[in-house]
């Protein structure tokens, strides 16, 4: 159409929606427990697919939204500190994040201090789950509780 500036794939499929991850992992019960403790998330569906468990996770009141599927057959990942590849949780305030830095430190997975970076990034804090992913903590950023904006 003339005069429509909306990219041409939007003419030939529908809008995807990001739903899930998914995750081999090694130690599925040491992940299920992480993600438990540093995200709040909870086990909405568990089953076996042969001799592999697989358990798809959620955040509170988000199970039609989101969710982590995590299954058994992983290897360890080892990540360089300097790798930026996570999965992002945004918290409601900066004491918050210090609050996960402060607990994943006494737990031996802090990865990256809390620190402030210029907007879009916000304040932040690292975590490396049992499996070696990395999982970032913020505040401030155009998404989620402290949202800014872009």
């Amino acid at each position: 159409m003339a005069g429509d500036s909306r990219p041409e794939y939007l003419y030939v499929v529908s809008m995807p929606r990001l739903t899930h991850v998914a995750l081999h992992v090694s130690d599925l019960d040491a992940c299920i427990r992480f993600y438990r403790d540093f995200c709040g998330m909870h086990i909405v569906h568990e089953r076996q697919a042969g001799p592999q468990r697989i358990v798809w996770i959620v955040e509170p009141d988000r199970n039609k939204d989101f969710v982590f599927v995590i299954m058994e057959g992983g290897t360890d990942l080892q990540l360089p500190d300097d790798d930026y590849r996570h999965f992002g949780f945004a918290l409601e305030s900066r004491a918050a994040v210090d609050e996960i830095a402060e607990l994943a430190s006494s737990r031996g997975c802090l990865v990256w201090p809390p620190r402030q970076e210029p907007h879009p990034v916000g304040y932040y804090c690292g975590l490396r789950d049992p499996n070696g992913n990395y999982v970032e903590f913020s505040y401030g950023q155009p998404l989620g509780p402290g949202a800014t904006g872009f």
